[in-house]
């Protein structure tokens, strides 16, 4: 549990608060690729750290994020017209270039020399992986774009599901980093088989353990901690583990175990304090990694089936996130349908921002209490004048991956030599599948 300012200071990031200050120092997702997709196309509305961003593509395809509220009278830029090479205000027609400046001012005289002296907000932007990124912090030291771990070269499939939830940003990353819940929550999509490693399917994903209590253990590190849940496997639970590394990279990235076929990662972006940009990711070879449809429609993200045109859930508080009861009655765990779905059902039922100094934690969430000690310290630290975590010489190394595979006992997890998973490089098994074309699910 933490006491409640301690809460304050891990969440909220508005403004002058620490944590937002930290994150910033940190490039950052604001939106997809696909939303500015096409040039001279309408302006896209995104909110970052408290701040409301017109994100557009240019005519000659840059893309520009700025304030969203025009300098001279506030009107919102996002009803703007995007055509030669600028966005244009509706209300008096000031038009900008994707690096905010004020290339005309029809509403002035020809003389004057206003257009010299007015420089709108706009951040650096570059586009990877997906995703339009803009450095937010200060403007005098932008670093270098390193490419996240997810999209580690320019030809990795990166199929992203995006969406806007109601709740702060660190109860979605803490049940990224919640290696038990799956075991319960995700149960009847996350099948226990008799499989050598966790393997995905059209419908599900399998794994190799029935065990619903997993040892945690944890190593901290420069970018933020990696641990293990160690669970019994269904074969050779005598001599062997099934263990599940999970990667935290500071401030909000989680790398989860893969499966045989593709990586899983998670991004969460807080929109505010009270509200989260989320993005599931599968990525790797594109002969086994699904394509962004595929994906969003295993985990039931769809937009205009589950979603809305602005990436708003359909599911919600309301309407019980479709909650089946039948189904449960007939087996089914949550009555849920889809990994995010379940997830975000817990999320935003704990209100816009948890309140941890009601909890009661356990052996099970030793990465929660680990989450929250390496972020205060961080934050303390950058508040003394360290570089923020994750940054320069504390950046996450090329070699570091999650990992998930069934080893024998005597093997220190820590040490276990992987790569993530592709079709050039797969991930090592120690004991081989025992089922060839369809799997046996362990009752």
């Amino acid at each position: 549990m933490l006491t409640h300012e301690e809460n304050e200071l891990l969440c909220r990031v508005e403004g002058d608060a620490p944590m937002g200050q930290l994150m910033r120092r940190h490039w950052t997702p604001v939106c997809l690729i696909e939303e500015v997709s096409e040039p001279d196309g309408a302006p896209v509305k995104a909110r970052v750290f408290g701040e409301d961003l017109v994100v557009f593509r240019d005519t000659e395809g840059s893309v520009g994020v700025m304030d969203e509220y025009c300098p001279h009278r506030r009107a919102s830029l996002v009803y703007g017209r995007n055509e030669d090479c600028g966005l244009r205000c509706l209300y008096h027609g000031w038009k900008f270039d994707v690096k905010g400046n004020v290339i005309e001012m029809v509403s002035e005289p020809a003389s004057s020399c206003m257009t010299d002296k007015v420089k709108h907000k706009a951040y650096p932007t570059h586009e990877w992986g997906g995703m339009i990124w803009a450095f937010m912090g200060p403007q005098h030291a932008v670093p270098e774009f390193v490419p996240p771990a997810w999209a580690p070269t320019a030809d990795t499939r990166v199929s992203i599901a995006k969406a806007l939830l109601p709740c702060n940003w660190a109860q979605i990353l803490e049940g990224a980093i919640d290696s038990a819940h799956s075991s319960s929550l995700h149960s009847s999509d996350f099948v226990p088989a008799r499989v050598g490693g966790a393997e995905a399917t059209s419908k599900n994903w399998l794994r190799p353990s029935t065990d619903k209590a997993p040892r945690l253990q944890v190593e901290r590190t420069d970018y933020g901690f990696r641990y293990a849940a160690l669970r019994r496997p269904i074969l050779n639970a005598n001599t062997h583990d099934y263990v599940r590394s999970t990667v935290f990279v500071a401030p909000a990235t989680v790398l989860i175990p893969p499966n045989n076929l593709y990586n899983v990662a998670n991004i969460n972006v807080p929109m505010d304090d009270t509200n989260t940009a989320f993005y599931f990711i599968a990525w790797g070879d594109a002969e086994t990694t699904p394509e962004t449809e595929t994906w969003r429609k295993f985990l039931r993200q769809q937009v205009g089936v589950d979603l809305d045109e602005r990436y708003r859930p359909l599911r919600n508080h309301e309407n019980r996130f479709w909650q089946d009861r039948a189904a449960m009655t007939a087996g089914n765990f949550t009555g849920i349908s889809g990994f995010p779905n379940q997830d975000i059902a817990m999320w935003v039922t704990m209100g816009p921002i948890a309140n941890r100094s009601d909890e009661r934690l356990g052996a099970s969430d030793l990465a929660i209490v680990e989450f929250r000690r390496r972020m205060l310290d961080a934050v303390a630290d950058f508040q003394q004048g360290v570089d923020a975590i994750g940054t320069g010489a504390q950046a996450i190394g090329q070699e570091v991956c999650s990992y998930q595979a069934v080893v024998p006992k005597e093997i220190d997890w820590r040490s276990y030599a992987v790569r993530y998973v592709s079709t050039k490089h797969p991930q090592p098994a120690d004991q081989p599948p025992v089922v060839a074309t369809d799997y046996q699910v362990s009752q």
